[in-house]
C-alpha cells in the first residue's frame, strides 16, 4: 500500500468539479481511488451495504431492482438527522475498508502517487493519517447550485439544502493545502493541474492533518 506521502486527498463541494479535475490528474498518470464511485458499487442491488440498510431503514428506501433508491433515501436523511448518522454509520465503514484495498492494489502501488476522492474528506474526518495533502477543487456557490440542477434536475432549494449540509466553503479552504479553482472553463484547470502534478511527484515530508 502507497504511504501517505504518495496519496492526495481530493475534495471539493457537490458540483464543483471534482470528477474533471481528477481525470486531469489521471490523465498525468496519477491513481484515482474515487470513494463516491465506491459508495455506489456498494448501494447497488447486491451490494455489501444492501443488507444493513434493509435492516435499518426497511424496503421503502429501496428501488425495484434492489439497489439503494437514492433520491428517497437523501429526502429520509435530510428530513431525519438520526437516520442520516444510521446511514453515515453503515457505508462510511464499508468505503474506507474498500478504499484501502484499492491502495493495497497493485494499480496504486505503480502510481507516481494516488488521487484518493472523498467527497466529505473535512465532515468524515475518517481519512485522517491516510494521505499527505489536501486537494480542494472550489468554485463559487452560485456556480455549483447551476452545475447540479443542470446535470441532475434537483430544485435550487434541494441543492442549498444539500450544500448547507456540507462543510461551509472558507472552511473547506482554510483546511486545504492545495486549491485547484474551477469556476472558468476546464482549458483553465489544465496549468493548475500541471503545476500540482509536479509538486505530487515529489512530495517527501509527511504532512500532518489539521
Amino acid at each position: 500500500m502507497p504511504t501517505p506521502e504518495r496519496i492526495v486527498a481530493l475534495t471539493g463541494g457537490i458540483g464543483s468539479g471534482k470528477s474533471t479535475v481528477a481525470d486531469l490528474f489521471v490523465q498525468r498518470g496519477a491513481c484515482l481511488i474515487d470513494t463516491d464511485a465506491i459508495a455506489h458499487s456498494i448501494s447497488e442491488a447486491g451490494g455489501r451495504a444492501i443488507g444493513p440498510i434493509r435492516e435499518r431503514f426497511g424496503e421503502s428506501v429501496l428501488a425495484a431492482d434492489g439497489a439503494m433508491d437514492r433520491a428517497r433515501m437523501r429526502a429520509r436523511v435530510f428530513a431525519d438527522s438520526d437516520a442520516r448518522r444510521d446511514l453515515e454509520a453503515i457505508l462510511h465503514p464499508m468505503i474506507r475498508d474498500e478504499a484501502d484495498q484499492a491502495l493495497a492494489a497493485d494499480a496504486a502501488c505503480r502510481a507516481p502517487y494516488v488521487m484518493l476522492a472523498v467527497p466529505l474528506l473535512f465532515e468524515t474526518m475518517g481519512y485522517r493519517g491516510r494521505f499527505m495533502r489536501a486537494l480542494v477543487v472550489d468554485c463559487t456557490i452560485e456556480l455549483q447550485c447551476r452545475r447540479v440542477t443542470r446535470r441532475s434536475g434537483l430544485a435550487f432549494s434541494e441543492v442549498n439544502r444539500i450544500i448547507a449540509a456540507q462543510i461551509s466553503r472558507p472552511l473547506r479552504l482554510q483546511l486545504a493545502d492545495d486549491v485547484v479553482s474551477n469556476s472558468g472553463d476546464t482549458v483553465d484547470l489544465v496549468p493548475q493541474v500541471a503545476r500540482l502534478d509536479a509538486i505530487y511527484r515529489s512530495m517527501e515530508t509527511r504532512h500532518e492533518y489539521r
